[in-house]
């Protein structure tokens, strides 16, 4: 996960002499990296024992693993392929300023959420969705289509899947879950309150909690046992949950691709699927 992108998604939650260190680091990600820990406390107004006890708090045994980490961020950054524009799409953009935008935001999103992921977190996830007994979703607004897009994938693999769109069922669904379960939990901002008393009533039944929500702390990140992050570019493309959905749907689907590739007998189910339905197709 991209230092710089935790940085950006925490600076509300930092103390103000850590947000000082943040806010220099993520502005000027170039001049950090060519200061010692000294140069930046002087950049900052900070003490150099504040800027080494920043670094340690970011998970790191010193400032040098923080400039690593803030080297390899700017190494992977995302370049902008020719013909795609990524800014902020205005009132007064043309058809095709707006078009450029809006994809160049989707690429953006889908490339820093793949980013935000380890292999090794995902792995922890697919163990979790492979051994489950029952798998539900839940999500609300833009969350809830995601769900449902991948509670009929999961479904073409012959799992058992819980999903509905009265909250109140999905209550009482997880009320009926176990150790043996799995809860997916949607929701870009992490505060969605129908989407938490679910999280919460699971874990209470012991189910095991995976979260797919922004790098932002949230209460449904807490909850969970697994957590997967998606990154929004919602700032840029001026209307709510348009990447940070295709950022959901681009997880979820490597999710089931995964899950896909470790089930022995998926191509199976996936065959069963495909020739139950072909007969409403017109030829």
């Amino acid at each position: 996960m991209s230092v710089l992108k935790v940085l950006a998604a925490q600076l509300d939650s930092l103390t103000q002499a850590d947000r000082q260190i943040a806010e220099f680091i993520i502005d000027h990600p170039e001049k950090m990296l060519a200061l010692s820990s000294a140069g930046l406390a002087e950049a900052t107004g900070r003490s150099q024992s504040s800027v080494v006890k920043f670094s340690q708090k970011l998970g790191y045994s010193g400032y040098q693993q923080l400039k690593l980490a803030v080297n390899k961020a700017k190494a992977i950054e995302w370049q902008t392929p020719g013909g795609v524009i990524h800014g902020t799409i205005e009132a007064n953009d043309s058809y095709m300023t707006i078009l450029q935008k809006l994809i160049g935001s989707k690429l953006l999103s889908m490339r820093e959420t793949s980013a935000a992921n380890t292999e090794a977190t995902i792995d922890l996830a697919l163990g979790a969705l492979s051994d489950a007994r029952r798998i539900q979703l839940a999500g609300v607004g833009a969350s809830s289509l995601v769900a449902k897009d991948f509670s009929f994938k999961l479904l073409k693999l012959g799992r058992v899947v819980l999903l509905d769109s009265d909250t109140h069922i999905q209550l009482s669904n997880a009320s009926a879950l176990n150790g043996s379960d799995v809860l997916v939990a949607l929701s870009h901002s992490g505060r969605s309150m129908e989407t938490l008393r679910i999280a919460e009533l699971a874990k209470k039944r012991g189910a095991t909690i995976i979260s797919i929500t922004g790098l932002q702390p949230n209460p449904l990140l807490e909850l969970a046992d697994i957590s997967l992050f998606t990154v929004g570019d919602e700032d840029r493309v001026r209307s709510s949950a348009i990447t940070a959905r295709d950022a959901q749907l681009m997880l979820t689907d490597m999710l089931f691709i995964l899950l896909l590739r470790r089930q022995s007998d998926a191509h199976d189910y996936i065959h069963n699927s495909e020739t139950a339905v072909k007969v409403l197709k017109v030829v």
